[in-house]
């Protein structure tokens, strides 16, 4: 079994190469390669896209690598594996960002993607620290995973997902903040599980067991 990391130099990967692999090992979840080439991604079982930074430019950073995006869309959309996004990784899911301007997204999740405009004046934009969860409906990746339980996040946009459905998970920030999408065999979280201490290791641990 390989997961893929897709390194399209957009964020850090080593916090989340050393989550990953430190899952797999415990799960007995095969191989974790950290990678940007098409060929690689086509023989995954199981695929991740994390992002950090604009929308834009993630979008556009994604498309520098020739045949990166296609091998993706293939991989997922065909061939029906496992895909997990995660921060900007899973806003590209939607079908348009309206971060700087309007950029398009895979619009493999109905949706677009705002700036977060808390009710409270006090609640600072970037989002940035601990919140709770708040399970929307149950799904096996959050296997084990509790309302009120922890989770990282830094972003100043969110996911206003089209179908209630596709929210999982959300979290409240002067207002609901998607906090996790998923549809067939996608997924993503607005948050970094590497970075979210048992309920992100929980997540990434499901995850790679995960047969939709």
């Amino acid at each position: 079994m390989l997961t893929v990391l897709v390194d399209y130099d957009s964020g850090n990967l080593h916090s989340a190469e050393k989550a990953f692999q430190r899952m797999a090992q415990e799960t007995g979840a095969g191989d974790i390669l950290v990678t940007s080439r098409p060929e690689d991604v086509a023989r995954a079982d199981r695929i991740v896209l994390p992002g950090d930074g604009a929308f834009p430019a993630c979008r556009a950073a994604l498309g520098h690598y020739g045949g990166l995006f296609e091998a993706i869309e293939e991989a997922v959309l065909t061939r029906a594996r496992p895909f997990l996004g995660i921060c900007v990784g899973m806003q590209m899911l939607a079908t348009l960002g309206r971060e700087y301007r309007d950029t398009p997204g895979f619009g493999w999740i109905g949706g677009e993607v705002v700036r977060i405009t808390p009710s409270d004046p006090a609640l600072k934009v970037p989002h940035m620290g601990w919140n709770d969860l708040v399970i929307d409906h149950p799904h096996p990746v959050l296997d084990g995973i509790s309302t009120g339980d922890h989770a990282y996040f830094v972003h100043s946009y969110h996911f206003r997902v089209a179908n209630p459905a596709h929210r999982l998970a959300h979290c409240d920030y002067g207002g609901d903040i998607t906090a996790i999408v998923g549809q067939g065999n996608v997924i993503g979280t607005q948050f970094h599980p590497e970075k979210s201490q048992a309920a992100g290791l929980r997540l990434i641990a499901n995850f790679l067991q995960w047969k939709p």
